[in-house]
Formats: C-alpha cells, sequence, structure tokens
C-alpha cells in the first residue's frame, strides 16, 4: 500500500467541530517585556499593565478564535494578592478573556535564595506555603481550575543540601496545598532537570513530579512543559506513560533548540508538536470519554513583536494539531498490530505533510475569523498603535538598564 493510499481525511464537518473544540491559553507574560538571565531588550508595544496584557490577549483571540482563556501569575499580575481580583474579574468581563490558571511564584523573592518549598528555614517555607494557598484562594475566587506549580527549588553544589529532607519538606508542602483545593480545582505539578539549579533540582522530572502529586491526592496532576527536558528526550514517551496512569493534567508549550529556551511553538521542531498532538490524539481515541490536557502556550519570545509571536505560536497550534487530526488511527492500529512498520510510519507522515492551511482558512472564514490571522494582525496597525500609546512607558524602562 502508497503512502497516498494510506492518506485519511476526516469529512469537513469532522474536522471543524475539532477546530471549534481546540483551544490553547495565553500567558499574561508572553506580552510583557521579557529577558535572560543577561538582561532584556524592551519592545515599545509591550504590555506594562495588566489591562494592557488582557487588551492583546483579546486580539489574539479576534484573530485566531483558539484563545479565550490567558493564565496569570500572582506575582506580577495580583500585586495586591487577594484584593487584585476584582479588578481581574472586572477586566476579564471588559474584554471578554477568561482568567486561565493561576501561577504562583516561588522562585523570584530573596527569601528564595536556597529554595522555597524545599528550603532548609521552616519560617521560609511556611512563606511559600502561605503565597501558594493565597494562589489557590485567588482561583478559587475566579472559579477557576488549575494552579500550576513549578519550583526552581535545588541546588548548585554535591553536598550543599540534604536531598532527602528536601523531599519530606516538598511533600508535605504539597499535601497542604492540595487540602486546600476546591472540588473541581487542580494542583499541576511541574518539573524541569535543571536551570537555575545546576547540581540537583528537587522535581527534576516526570516521575519525581507522579510520585509528588500522587502523594499529595487525587485532584493533582502532572504538567509536562515541553522545554523542560534533557536534549532529544522523548517527550511523547513520557506522555504515554502519563495518560495511561491517568496522571496528565496540561502541557506548556514552547520550542527549544538546546536547552529551556522558550522559543514560538515549532519554529525548531514542529514534527516533535504534531507528536505530541498525536500521542494525545490516539489516547482520545481509544478512551473517547477522557478528559483532554489544558494546552497553554509557555513561551518568552525575547526577539519578537509580543502580539504577533503569540498569534504566529496559535495558528502554528491550530495547524499542527489539525495535522494530528488527519491520522487514521484505525488503519495505524492494524499497521502497529501487524508490525507493519515503514506503513504505519508513513501512515504518520502523509497525516503531517499534510497542508492544511487551505482547510483553516475556510474554516476561520466560516467562523467569521480573518482568513490570515498575522496579515490580518498587520494590516490593522493594532502593534503600531499600543507602541505609540506604549513607548513612553518603555522607555523609561529602558533608562534604568543603560
Amino acid at each position: 500500500m502508497t503512502a497516498n493510499q494510506n492518506s485519511y481525511t476526516p469529512d469537513q464537518e469532522q474536522l471543524w467541530k475539532r477546530l471549534d473544540r481546540f483551544t490553547i491559553e495565553i500567558p499574561s507574560w508572553g506580552f510583557a517585556n521579557t529577558g535572560t538571565r543577561f538582561g532584556k531588550y524592551l519592545q515599545p508595544s509591550a504590555a506594562h499593565t495588566l489591562e494592557e496584557k488582557f487588551a492583546d490577549a483579546a486580539q489574539v483571540h479576534h484573530l485566531t478564535g483558539a484563545s479565550p482563556s490567558m493564565a496569570l501569575h500572582v506575582l506580577w499580575d495580583f500585586p495586591a494578592g487577594l484584593k487584585s481580583v476584582a479588578e481581574v474579574r472586572s477586566l476579564s468581563q471588559q474584554y471578554g478573556i477568561r482568567a486561565g490558571a493561576i501561577n504562583p511564584n516561588t522562585f523570584e523573592s530573596q527569601l528564595y535564595k536556597f529554595g522555597s518549598f524545599g528550603n532548609p528555614d521552616p519560617g521560609i517555607r511556611k512563606h511559600a506555603l502561605d503565597h501558594v494557598l493565597e494562589s489557590v484562594a485567588i482561583a478559587r475566587e475566579l472559579d477557576n481550575v488549575d494552579v500550576s506549580l513549578w519550583f526552581a527549588d535545588g541546588s548548585n553544589y554535591p553536598g550543599a543540601q540534604n536531598i532527602r529532607h528536601r523531599i519530606e519538606w516538598f511533600a508535605e508542602g504539597l499535601a497542604a496545598t492540595h487540602a486546600a483545593l476546591a472540588p473541581g480545582q487542580r494542583m499541576l505539578v511541574e518539573y524541569k532537570p535543571f536551570e537555575p539549579a545546576f547540581y540537583h533540582t528537587d522535581i527534576a522530572d516526570w516521575g519525581m513530579a507522579l510520585l509528588f502529586a500522587r502523594a499529595a491526592g487525587p485532584q493533582a496532576k502532572v504538567l509536562v512543559d515541553t522545554g523542560h527536558h534533557y536534549q532529544s528526550q522523548n517527550i511523547e514517551q513520557i506522555l504515554a506513560w502519563l495518560q495511561h496512569e491517568r496522571m496528565l493534567g496540561g502541557l506548556h508549550f514552547n520550542d527549544r533548540r538546546y536547552a529551556d529556551d522558550d522559543l514560538t511553538l515549532g519554529s525548531i521542531d514542529p514534527y516533535q508538536v504534531f507528536r505530541i498532538f498525536h500521542e494525545i490524539q490516539s489516547y482520545q481515541w481509544e478512551h473517547p470519554d477522557a478528559i483532554p490536557p489544558a494546552y497553554v502556550i509557555d513561551q518568552s519570545h525575547n526577539m519578537k513583536s509580543k502580539v504577533e509571536a503569540m498569534v504566529q505560536t496559535v495558528v502554528t497550534a491550530q495547524e499542527l494539531y489539525a495535522k494530528a487530526c488527519l491520522v487514521d488511527y484505525q488503519q495505524l492500529a492494524t499497521f502497529q498490530q501487524e508490525c507493519r512498520l515503514v506503513e504505519a510510519e508513513e501512515c504518520l507522515r502523509s497525516a503531517f505533510w499534510s497542508d492544511v492551511r487551505g482547510t483553516l482558512r475556510a474554516w476561520r472564514h466560516a467562523r467569521g475569523l480573518p482568513q490570515d490571522p498575522l496579515q490580518a494582525l498587520r494590516e490593522s496597525g493594532y502593534i503600531e498603535r499600543t507602541a505609540r500609546e506604549r513607548s513612553s512607558k518603555n522607555r523609561s524602562t529602558a533608562s534604568s538598564y543603560a
């Protein structure tokens, strides 16, 4: 059987329904000035205020139809903690963008030099826990499902910390966080092998995150960031394991060439993103009642224009997701069972090489969306207008870096 004969095309109505259901959350921090350990290159149109972030998010959703919610960062978006909830709720209603996953910050305070949940000082551990519990309360007030936990905790030198003790302290902190969840809420435990800690990281891989989540309780799941792995690690296999164990809660999408580069999705390896969507689609095909993981963008495009890069990423996600929907899973299952290796691979590759851009243009036209979101953004003058409105604030910020 040839590759063309393997090609599978669902009818237009079925594919469009899947595109209707596909959403990917965008991060508030993706619209602000971001940088590296070495500094920032400021952009005149970057968002400074929470309202500007909501305005940018609304523009992305208006153009793509796929991002109705925005993940929020407590330290950066809730400067008054719980007292900021009213402002967030008001901006959400004004701009038509839901407040999404709530992200505590346990890495930026000077208190966390030697860790947060894993700090040897019980007072600092309590300070970190109080902040995370406030984040849970914020999520509850906003009727949000997910509280996403990423910890920078670790050590840089052998012998500097007692790793076993830190495991115990983390387990205690995560259990206390889980106990504060309301029914229906989820605690997503993220992992990262290194950076900023370079000898050991307290939650370094999916196995550690899985063990911590299971110990914490049934509302805890694992969060996979596509940039938080060693080179050439098989992320799809990790997803397969987590889905098999019913423990995959969400994915943070970005791309990378070396480490946690936080580049725009699909910019380096679109085939890997396709394989990730395929692995999830394959599981959904076998388990149609399974709840799909939360899709969230987590990129820090330091050089690209913020809104433009976000639109580019959402469009790329739509394209690669649509390609995964083209896989003939019945045929693929037959080839796999019969160990027909080349035909199984070609069944997958033929879907990846399918050009879905025309299908997406037709879907967007039928839904009243711009057929070319990036072009529509450029023609709208939005970036130029926000640059004029925000440039003075960026110039004043730039002076502090001179």
